[in-house]
């Protein structure tokens, strides 16, 4: 019997399942790091536009506002999820439920 025992059980390895948590970055999370690597790379590209065409104090104010307008906007976002929801606001009135 102990021999059957020996035979039936099985072997049982560990599974790494993950962290079951978003990435996250300086605070930023899951695809917000996407947002915040591209509004930093926009800022930056905006700045060299705007230095060689007008100078550098434009070109530093445009770096100043695109930084705190995408920040402001992933850390707007980000507070409502990670995932888009829609939020459907009114009075929604179905006339036939039934399938034709």
């Amino acid at each position: 019997m102990a021999a059957e025992q020996k035979y039936n059980q099985y072997v049982s390895y560990p599974i790494f399942k993950g962290l079951q948590k978003p990435l996250e970055f300086m605070g930023v999370q899951g695809r917000y790091i996407t947002w915040a690597a591209c509004a930093i790379g926009g800022a930056i590209l905006g700045f060299i536009i705007v230095y060689c065409i007008v100078g550098f104090l434009a070109g530093l104010i445009v770096l100043a506002v695109s930084l705190s307008t995408g920040a402001a906007l992933i850390f707007f976002k980000q507070k409502k999820g990670l995932h888009t929801k829609k939020s459907d606001h009114g009075v929604f009135v179905y006339s036939c439920s039934r399938r034709i």
